[in-house]
């Protein structure tokens, strides 16, 4: 038991940690043509989680179908922090050995705007593996958002986060 509470929330942190926040030293190439190609931009962030809880929806202290993960933190580049993040995972697939599926939605909070991310991924007793989510959207200067975002776990409450925006 303890060990899929601690698996799921270290996976569920480094989702959320994925998230994206406004480049400041980002690469950015234009593709397409016309007047305003779309721009791709990739960039590096650290995500560490100040929050997180979980949801037994059935009560037992084990995991099953529904469970919930909550988790926000805060995003950074360098030492500077940049934004904010929150995040939802649910349990959607379990089997024996504590391997599970987690579906995620999260957000980043940004000075110019905000991203959604959301995804699924598999967890395993080694971990989570690679984690890799799709940008859903956006406000601000990320109305047009799209791309995704790769998450490594560095630990159970960081995650480096690499984040292809295409706007």
């Amino acid at each position: 038991m303890r060990h899929f509470k601690h698996v799921a929330l270290s996976a569920a942190a480094g989702l959320a940690a994925l998230l994206f926040c406004a480049p400041s030293a980002s690469a950015a190439t234009g593709t397409g043509s016309g007047p305003n190609p779309p721009r791709e931009e990739v960039f590096q962030l650290v995500a560490k989680q100040t929050q997180g809880g979980l949801v037994d929806v059935d009560g037992s202290g084990g995991p099953s179908l529904g469970d919930e993960f909550v988790l926000s933190g805060n995003l950074f580049r360098g030492s500077l922090a940049v934004g904010t993040y929150s995040e939802i995972c649910t349990l959607t697939r379990f089997a024996p050995a504590d391997e599970f599926d987690l579906q995620c939605a999260g957000d980043l909070a940004l000075s110019q705007g905000q991203l959604t991310v959301q995804g699924r991924f598999t967890v395993t007793t080694a971990g989570p593996g690679n984690i890799d989510l799709a940008i859903t959207g956006g406000t601000g200067r990320y109305r047009t958002a799209h791309g995704f975002l790769h998450v490594v776990n560095v630990s159970d409450t960081e995650s480096r986060l690499t984040v292809h925006l295409t706007l």
